[in-house]
């Protein structure tokens, strides 16, 4: 797919050749630094190229598009309507079984899914509501009666779902929610109810207005011994809201959640329940049943592993996000440095205005955040794989979900923010013209803003991720002896010893002395940077397990006190993991770049993403001992000499995100601002060659 935007010269401007500032005989010089568009669009497209293609072309229809500054309630019917046409293409039963018009392609599935955003992200989101939430939760947490009774109706959009987890009480933590469902012998009914405000389910998408249905999480009670109730634990039921009329069943009420920041062409609201009675076989059973006795049963018999297994059965609303995150870096991108290649700004050297891109501060602004973005795209196809791999069976292990689970929380919590700091700099890179909401950037950055805190707010799902973490080294230690035990605890003291004496510092300022290159050789080297980055992975989560083993022996509040202290750098490690895990993804992906001068400046790409990770916590590896002085220095000036060599593939490595014009619909980058610039100069150099042009005050003798 190619772009209609016109092309600039992506030699202008001081870097002249890609290679500018290289040194005679670098091996990075072999092959020609150029980029093949072709292909590599092909390597972004990743592992189902056909399906985003599919879906990119459908997302061109102007029936897709959002519309700026329509009316909130206008822009849901428009949702609606859009929702309406994606369910007769049959898309969106792509995930599920054959006998429901599927193909049991998750993957497929989620990546045809992710490319929505380019149209409408109120439309992706609403879209991940009905059929990724409701629908999929139907498939996966219920059993085949489930399947039969409600299935085909969610998929052809015939009742239109909430999916009730939230409340306003409760977000993250699931497990604590108050909503019940209490199970009735006599009439073999469940009894719904929210007991008190903060049980409110709140925040659903359809619940406002669409919604005739939910998947309603509560905590599942039966009569136990004794006729005592017995809380099993959060389980999900299918409950009807609303009569053929549209009018709430009776003991449901709700509201609008009225305006929001940002997705206002989807239906968020609030419901609540009071005695609402729905049949036994409403329950989603495949985790937990209840017989007509009222006698509970399950295959999982631990209350903690059987939650844990239900909501990870829902993982893929985080995989999709990461998806989407992604995209609307890549559109917003591709607006800024096309534009950025375009728009020209004071007058250089040579008596014209200097393009923008042209400019250092803006190649650091920009160029960093489309290294992000391939990082971030190589790692979420990785994601992707994984999540297919395991949804469809192949490969569905207890371990291989744990994964899942952690890459997608930790995936997901580093491109959405990825995202929200991209859009917001190429905002601010196209002045008041990226201010202006038909230029994108503006309605991306406000409907993009909620990611960060659903489907598992950001700094929770780190704290996941920082968890298993810690788990991991703990099974690695209960795997050695003894003996093993204490040498390893020995030698990380020493290397903690060694690493914070001058001894490792200055060595390398002595390998250094006389010959930058050799710095910058080392900090380019693959291998070199691999080990910097897992090493502050590794080291920081020692340095924890270390500060929490004192809680093994402590009281429960002493334990909860404790690992509250070390909260923050479980956070960080978590990020710093994250990190790792992209770039060992885009590291991955330049053996798939088969055309050596696309795989060079891809790799100077990858170093750059590389680099400025390294750079950003400089201050670590300065205080740990991993770098001197000197080469600390040599992270920047190395950066700033790959922005350089950049500079020229800047457009190309936009250009291959394979937006055409249907998707960005900004006119700054649309070739418009370039056909303004050359009139100007055209302008200017008319007046220039009359001879009857002003002459400057300061050139004006007195």
């Amino acid at each position: 797919m190619t772009t209609t935007t016109p092309r600039p010269d992506r030699t202008a401007g001081p870097s002249g050749a890609a290679g500018a500032g290289v040194e005679p005989g670098d091996p990075r010089l072999d092959a020609p630094a150029r980029v093949d568009l072709a292909h590599l669009q092909e390597i972004l497209l990743g592992h189902y190229p056909q399906l985003r293609r599919s879906a990119r072309a459908l997302m061109a229809d102007p029936q897709f598009h959002r519309i700026d500054g329509l009316p909130m309630a206008e822009h849901r019917e428009r949702v609606l309507t859009q929702l309406r046409a994606l369910a007769a293409d049959g898309s969106v039963h792509r995930a599920f079984p054959a006998r429901f018009g599927g193909a049991d392609d998750h993957g497929g599935s989620l990546s045809r899914f992710e490319e929505l955003v380019s149209a409408d992200p109120s439309v992706q989101i609403k879209s991940g509501v009905q059929w990724g939430l409701f629908a999929s939760a139907i498939l996966h947490l219920g059993t085949e009666r489930n399947h039969d009774e409600f299935l085909a109706d969610a998929l052809s959009l015939k009742v239109p779902g909430a999916f009730a987890m939230t409340e306003t009480g409760h977000g993250s933590d699931v497990a604590a929610i108050g909503t019940t469902a209490t199970y009735d012998p006599a009439t073999q009914e469940f009894v719904i109810d929210t007991p008190f405000r903060a049980a409110w389910k709140d925040y659903l998408g359809n619940a406002a207005l669409h919604g005739t249905a939910a998947v309603v999480f509560a905590q599942l009670i039966t009569a136990g011994p004794g006729e005592r109730p017995v809380n099993h634990g959060v389980h999900a039921l299918y409950v009807p809201l609303k009569d053929a009329n549209g009018v709430f069943l009776p003991g449901i009420g709700g509201e609008d959640d009225g305006l929001k920041g940002g997705l206002n062409g989807i239906d968020n609201g609030r419901l609540h329940f009071t005695g609402v009675r729905v049949p036994r076989t409403n329950l989603l059973n495949r985790y937990g049943d209840v017989a007509r006795d009222g006698t509970y049963s399950s295959p999982i018999a631990s209350p903690g592993r059987r939650f844990f297994t239900m909501l990870g059965t829902l993982v893929q609303g985080r995989v999709s996000l990461d998806g989407a995150a992604v995209g609307a870096s890549r559109i917003g991108l591709t607006i800024a440095v096309t534009y950025a290649n375009q728009r020209r700004q004071f007058q250089g050297a040579t008596g014209e205005e200097t393009v923008l891109l042209d400019y250092a501060e803006h190649q650091r602004r920009l160029l960093p955040l489309v290294a992000e973005a391939y990082a971030a795209g190589f790692a979420h196809e990785d994601l992707l794989a994984l999540f297919d791999d395991v949804f469809s069976g192949r490969n569905d292990t207890e371990e291989t979900r744990e994964d899942l689970e952690t890459m997608a929380a930790a995936l997901k919590a580093s491109s959405t923010w990825q995202a929200l700091r991209t859009l917001q700099t190429a905002r601010e890179a196209c002045g008041g013209a990226g201010f202006l909401a038909e230029n994108r950037l503006t309605g991306l950055r406000a409907d993009l803003d909620v990611f960060v805190t659903f489907e598992g707010d950001n700094t929770v799902l780190l704290q996941l991720v920082g968890k298993r973490l810690l788990a991991d080294y703990a099974k690695d230690m209960r795997h050695l002896d003894a003996v093993k035990v204490a040498r390893l605890v020995a030698e990380r003291a020493a290397d903690a010893a060694r690493y914070r004496t001058p001894l490792v510092r200055a060595l390398q300022t002595i390998t250094d002395v006389g010959d930058a290159r050799r710095s910058v050789g080392h900090l380019r080297d693959t291998a070199t940077q691999r080990e910097l980055l897992a090493d502050r992975v590794e080291t920081m989560v020692a340095e924890i397990a270390g500060g929490l083993r004192p809680a093994q022996k402590a009281s429960p509040v002493q334990a909860a006190a404790l690992f509250n202290q070390y909260q923050h750098q479980l956070i960080e490690a978590a990020q710093a993991h994250a990190e790792l895990v992209q770039w060992e993804s885009f590291t991955a992906a330049l053996d798939r770049i088969d055309d050596a001068g696309t795989r060079q400046v891809v790799t100077w790409l990858r170093d750059l993403f590389g680099l400025r990770l390294i750079e950003a916590h400089l201050s670590w590896y300065l205080l740990n001992g991993r770098l001197s002085a000197g080469r600390a220095r040599t992270v920047t000036s190395y950066i700033d000499r790959l922005l350089t060599r950049l500079r020229p593939h800047a457009q190309d490595l936009v250009d291959a995100f394979g937006y055409e014009q249907a998707h960005l619909r900004a006119p700054i980058a649309s070739g418009a601002e370039a056909v303004r610039q050359d009139e100007a100069r055209a302008w200017f150099k008319a007046q220039r060659a009359s001879g009857e042009a002003p002459v400057p005050e300061k050139h004006v003798r007195h």
